[in-house]
């Protein structure tokens, strides 16, 4: 079995983990591929005694098997731009604290190991956003897994997000900025701004405003069959444009349309998993005296 591996944070607890990983993917006589960036934080002394491959940014991975992100969910939103298209599985190990993407824990790593060796794991399909700009913004990796969002910069004034849902005007938004998020990035920065949980499984997109300056203005779901086209016009004339960790500065000039990508993001789902699980573990949902 071919799998892939990458982290962008390694400390002494992680580094512990690392060790064992490594050395139960030997033993399972694993074919293993590193990133270039993970290989740089992980001691030499780890892989010294490993036969493995290193890839970087670009390289296709659609020989992989599988793909292993470790450590919370800004690493897995890395990961997803490392396997893009090749649309291989990723299974999260979380190094740190328990994450809405990153939900298999460190002391579950061996059981996790097992499961995928024996095939006992479920695959479950995410959708991605797609950016198209009349400047090229972030391409070839114009996609993005939880969000896309149009924020004020080099100002405290707010701005103006006029924003067209398959041709149509839905609002003019004044305000800090705007979020455009999928079902799976509903539980991030939407969330914090007041926007709805929504099912992983739903066809949707939400779009929620960054401290709206009218008191009316209230988070939005749309097909995700929909096309978004946004103009931005402001005060400082430069905006920020970010996909999940990934950001870019712009002008008022930028044209943007946002849709759903082609191909979509496989996140391996163990035994026991589920979202309404995670959501209960983070959100601390059912936690009352009266229980």
């Amino acid at each position: 079995m071919r799998i892939g591996l990458h982290g962008k944070d390694v400390h002494e607890k992680s580094s512990r983990l690392i060790e064992h990983m490594l050395g139960q993917l030997k033993e399972r006589k694993a074919e293993i591929w590193v990133s270039e960036k993970f290989e740089k934080l992980v001691k030499p002394s780890l892989l010294a005694d490993l036969k493995y491959k290193s890839f970087q940014l670009g390289d296709s991975l659609r020989s992989l098997d599988c793909f292993f992100s470790l450590g919370g969910d800004g690493t897995m939103l890395e990961s997803v731009t490392f396997v893009g298209k090749a649309e291989v599985p990723i299974l999260g190990i979380n190094t740190g604290r328990l994450g809405f993407l990153a939900t298999t824990s460190r002391e579950d790593v061996d059981t996790a190991l097992d499961a995928v060796f024996e095939g006992k794991y479920q695959v479950e399909k995410r959708t991605l956003l797609k950016l198209t700009s009349s400047t090229k913004l972030f391409e070839p990796r114009n996609f993005a897994l939880n969000d896309i969002t149009i924020m004020k910069k080099d100002t405290s004034s707010m701005i103006t997000v006029h924003v067209k849902v398959d041709g149509e005007p839905l609002n003019s938004y004044w305000a800090d900025g705007i979020i455009i998020s999928t079902p799976t990035g509903s539980t991030g920065y939407s969330l914090s701004c007041g926007g709805p949980l929504v099912y992983p499984k739903s066809e949707s997109f939400i779009i929620t405003a960054v401290s709206p300056h009218n008191l009316g203005t209230r988070p939005i779901v749309i097909s995700d069959k929909s096309e978004i086209g946004i103009e931005i016009e402001g005060r400082s004339k430069k905006y920020l444009i970010s996909l999940d960790s990934r950001f870019e500065t712009v002008d008022e000039s930028v044209k943007l349309k946002i849709k759903r990508e082609r191909f979509l993001v496989k996140l391996i789902q163990l035994p026991g998993q589920h979202f309404f699980e995670t959501l209960r573990q983070k959100l601390n949902w059912g936690l009352d005296i009266r229980n």
